[in-house]
Parts: C-alpha cells; sequence; structure tokens
C-alpha cells in the first residue's frame, strides 16, 4: 500500500570531528526512529579545520545521508572538486557561477517519489553571488514537470533573506530549511501555502562551544580584537535537526518539528 505521507529528516551543519563522530554513531538510529524516507545533512563543515573533503562526504553517506548540501565553505578543499563533479548527491549552491565544479540541484527518486532537492547561499553578508531568488526560479522552471516534491537548503546569515525566500515560494518549494548560523530557531512552520520552513536547523557538532569553536578563542576575538586561530572544540557533540511529514496527494507540508538531542 502506498503511504499517505513523505518524511524527511534534515540534519543542520555538521561541524568538525565531534560532530561526525556523532553522525557516524547516531544517524542510522535517529533515521530509523524518525521512519525517515529522505535524509539531507549539511555537510560543508564536516572535514577537521572546515570545509567537506571525500573520506568526510563518504562518512555522512555510509551513516545514512541520502544527499548532502554544502555552503560557503564548500570549495574551501581544493581535493574535493573532482569528488563534487563526480557525484550529485553532492550539492553546492546553485548560485554560483556555472564554470564552478560540481552540482546545484537534483532531481532524486526516493522510494518512486521524484523529490527536486536545491541547495542556494544567501547573498546579504555573504558571498556577491547570482539572488537566490532568481536561482531557485531558473531551477524550478529547468525542472518543470520533472519532479513531485521540491526542497531547498538556503545557506545563508540573514534571517530577513531565508523568510522572505520562503514566503516568496510559499507552495512551490515545499520545504524550505535554513543552515549556516549553527543556532537551531524557534521558528519552525508551515506557511499559509503549505511549505514547511524553519529559519536554521541548527549544528551538529560539539555543544560547549561558540558555533563549534573553542569559547575561549572567540572569546579572546571579542575581547581582544586580535586575529586568532578558530580551533574547533573538543567534547560531546549535540544533534539539530528537522523532520517534515509531506502529504503526497497534496504536496502539503501537514507536520513539521525541530528536533535537538544530546
Amino acid at each position: 500500500m502506498a503511504k499517505d505521507t513523505f518524511r524527511v529528516l534534515a540534519v543542520g551543519d555538521v561541524v568538525g570531528k565531534s560532530g561526525l563522530e556523532y553522525i557516524k554513531s547516531e544517524l542510522w538510529k535517529i533515521r530509523k526512529s524518525e521512519n525517515a524516507d529522505l535524509v539531507i545533512v549539511n555537510g560543508e563543515n564536516s572535514a577537521p579545520g572546515n570545509g567537506i573533503t571525500k573520506a568526510s562526504a563518504e562518512t555522512l553517506f555510509m551513516s545514512g545521508a541520502d544527499i548532502i548540501t554544502t555552503g560557503n565553505h564548500v570549495f574551501r578543499r581544493s581535493e574535493v572538486y573532482s569528488y563534487l563533479d563526480d557525484n550529485e548527491k553532492v550539492l553546492r549552491p546553485a548560485n554560483y557561477p556555472k564554470s564552478v565544479p560540481g552540482f546545484g540541484h537534483g532531481v532524486f527518486d526516493i522510494g518512486g517519489v521524484k523529490v527536486l532537492v536545491m541547495n542556494l547561499l544567501g547573498t546579504v553578508y555573504m558571498e556577491s553571488l547570482e539572488s537566490p531568488f532568481d536561482a531557485a526560479e531558473r531551477i524550478l522552471a529547468r525542472e518543470k514537470d520533472g519532479y513531485d516534491i521540491a526542497i531547498c537548503d538556503i545557506h545563508a546569515e540573514a534571517t530577513s533573506e531565508k523568510i522572505a525566500l520562503a514566503h516568496h515560494f510559499d507552495g512551490r518549494i515545499n520545504i524550505v530549511f535554513g543552515t549556516h548560523t549553527h543556532v537551531q530557531t524557534a521558528d519552525a512552520r508551515i506557511l499559509q501555502g503549505g511549505t514547511g520552513y524553519i529559519t536554521d536547523l541548527g549544528m551538529t557538532g560539539p555543544y560547549d562551544s561558540v558555533l563549534g569553536v573553542k569559547k575561549e578563542i572567540v572569546i579572546k576575538k571579542f575581547v581582544e580584537k586580535m586575529p586568532v586561530r578558530f580551533d574547533e572544540a573538543d567534547g560531546n557533540a549535540f544533534f539539530n535537526g528537522a523532520v517534515f511529514d509531506i502529504d503526497v496527494a497534496t504536496k502539503k507540508v501537514v507536520d513539521l518539528r525541530a528536533i535537538q538531542l544530546f
């Protein structure tokens, strides 16, 4: 019997060694307990020190991720460039120039449901790129009639840019979730047109830290205003993400909730 709902588990930015180890240990358990049909993980900080590598991406896949999204740190490691060209399930923001490595979106068959996943980068306080609004319009037009459900990871600094994008595409992109700021927001909701939305999923990484960095280093930066090296924090990790349930018939999100696990 066909399922009435399609469940998506979206996982916030995986940060460094502790975040990757948490995913390696716990993601399959979380996926099974949530009965997720599709798992999307933001992996742009999954490599030690920053960025993403083939090794960290493969660990995410082996641990239960179906699709990996990224952000402004995706090109930090040059050794990953060829991997981005070879693996359509590791996305980089679609509003980078066409000449850069990798894919900005893809349509994936998940148990008979065709899912369009796009990765966008905000432009407020970020890179000067093509408007994420224009990039999303271009992708939707290109893939018209070729998918059942559309999902967007908007990796952005400004909350207003994320919220505005979600409202603009309400009912056209079924799930919009934000990443990048590493702090989970308390605004998970269903918009008027049926789009499920949260401004930021949060991060999966060291809990006793400042956005994954050793807290004493960041405090020193703010107090002394001198250059510092942002070293990854140690200690126990925590998990942040959200679950979205989509009605297969109406393509509208009927339930969603943020998740935070320690």
